[in-house]
């Protein structure tokens, strides 16, 4: 246990301190940190750290001790730069996370070494116990992937159509005059949820009532803390969708997956079911963690927006910018089909890989200061929408909702005032890394009421 004067130390330390990556404390017969913050100005909030860690692990957990809610955060640069791999335990199973990004990139253009023809072991931790399809086409391999993604491909190109992209910018500008409105919001579940689902909805040709319904399920429709397991409320969700779809067809989502061909045939139950399913659950959580991560962002670095205001051309980057620091989703999983090997790693076949996005997008050798957010960096190779064949099939959609975002937080929004936060930590036997927030809480002025 640290003594307190080392614990003083740490909180008063300044934030910005904390987020430079060769920031380094040394200490001596330590195994164990608790820390919470200081009150400050601006929020009151506290985390503590309790999990047993060994001394190397430390300076890659400085990023979820500093009070600067956004702060970077690279928990694998150590791995990464020594090894390249990290073996890490998930539920029992040790899983190797491939962390440089030539060999994550290499590995996601490999689908005949790095296979997805694996049902519920795609996403890490597996997802047995929460649904009962295979979700497509995510979870096969070419030829089938191709063939199935060519269904649902034409709804998913819908985000680059003018009449969607005015539909989008028009629902996050109402959002942000109502949240000004109001003498604070939480933005985790009163905007960034309410948002991802409407903008979903218009995606699907769907009522924007149906949105209402969604938002009620939470941050994520298997797992929610607010509300646990609940896999079984999709489902069952999907399956009225569909048997209405099937007696009154129309022009939405459901309706086209009913009318669906694959290889000659109509599509049965379960593959309507594995449809649906991805495309709820895959860009759900992962956008309302961007949405979220881009607001913590603006409360440190509001004159960030006054620059996207007098250059709106830099709208693009900055969104692929921020894509790439937040990188949502950590890992996706593959399987093995044979042994193989990875930066001087073997893995025997039919076992379990991770290609650790996280860590390729803050790749040294690839990224000038990775842990610097530069609006303007370009170029920017990143890979959180992955890469190769399962190249994420929302991207676009996902790119209409953060671009929409920052056109109109630089044109309604001139002061983001942090209330509170609650970072949402993925604690792994190997590394724990900031994946979105619990809860921010935040005041957003406008930029008549700013200036």
């Amino acid at each position: 246990m640290f003594e307190q004067n080392s614990i003083d130390h740490i909180n008063q330390a300044e934030p910005s301190l904390l987020c430079q990556p060769n920031f380094q404390l040394y200490y001596t017969n330590l195994s164990q940190i608790e820390c919470s913050r200081e009150k400050t100005s601006s929020f009151t909030s506290t985390h503590k750290i309790k999990n047993r860690l060994p001394f190397p692990n430390l300076l890659s957990n400085l990023g979820l001790m500093s009070t600067d809610a956004f702060c970077p955060h690279d928990p694998f640069k150590q791995a990464r730069e020594s090894e390249g791999v990290l073996p890490n335990d998930f539920d029992g199973e040790t899983i190797p996370m491939i962390l440089r990004h030539k060999d994550v990139r290499a590995a996601a253009k490999d689908w005949r070494t790095f296979s997805s023809d694996d049902p519920f072991h795609v996403p890490i931790p597996q997802e047995e116990c929460v649904r009962s399809v295979r979700q497509l086409p995510i979870e096969t391999d070419p030829p089938i992937h191709t063939e199935y993604r060519k269904i649902v491909e034409p709804f998913f190109r819908r985000a680059l159509k003018p009449e969607m992209i005015e539909q989008v910018e028009q629902l996050i500008g109402n959002a942000l005059v109502d949240a000004v409105a109001r003498d604070s919001i939480e933005i985790v579940r009163d905007f960034a949820l309410p948002i991802q689902s409407r903008a979903l909805a218009i995606l699907l040709n769907l009522p924007s009532s149906e949105a209402e319904h969604w938002i009620r399920w939470g941050i994520h429709v298997f797992r929610d803390p607010k509300t646990g397991e609940k896999g079984s409320q999709l489902g069952s969700y999907i399956q009225e969708k569909l048997n209405r779809a099937e007696k009154e067809p129309s022009e939405d989502f459901f309706s086209a997956l009913t009318q669906a061909t694959f290889q000659g045939r109509s599509l049965v139950r379960d593959e309507m079911e594995g449809f649906a399913n991805l495309t709820f659950a895959g860009g759900r959580d992962t956008v309302i963690n961007t949405i979220t991560g881009i607001i913590a962002y603006f409360s440190y670095h509001i004159q960030k927006l006054d620059s996207i205001r007098k250059e709106p051309k830099l709208i693009p980057s900055a969104a692929e910018e921020f894509v790439r620091v937040i990188t949502p989703l950590t890992h996706i999983g593959r399987k093995c089909p044979v042994d193989t090997e990875v930066a001087d790693y073997k893995v025997a076949a039919n076992e379990r890989i991770s290609l650790c996005w996280a860590s390729a997008n803050f790749d040294e050798t690839v990224f000038d200061s990775p842990e610097e957010v530069r609006l303007d960096r370009r170029p920017n190779p990143h890979i959180a929408y992955g890469a190769g064949t399962h190249f994420c099939l929302g991207a676009a959609h996902a790119r209409l909702i953060i671009r929409s975002l920052l056109k109109k937080l630089s044109e309604h929004i001139g002061g983001v005032e942090l209330i509170d936060f609650d970072k949402n930590v993925e604690r792994e036997a190997q590394y724990q890394r900031k994946v979105g927030y619990q809860s921010l809480v935040v005041r957003l002025n406008s930029r008549t009421t700013s200036h």
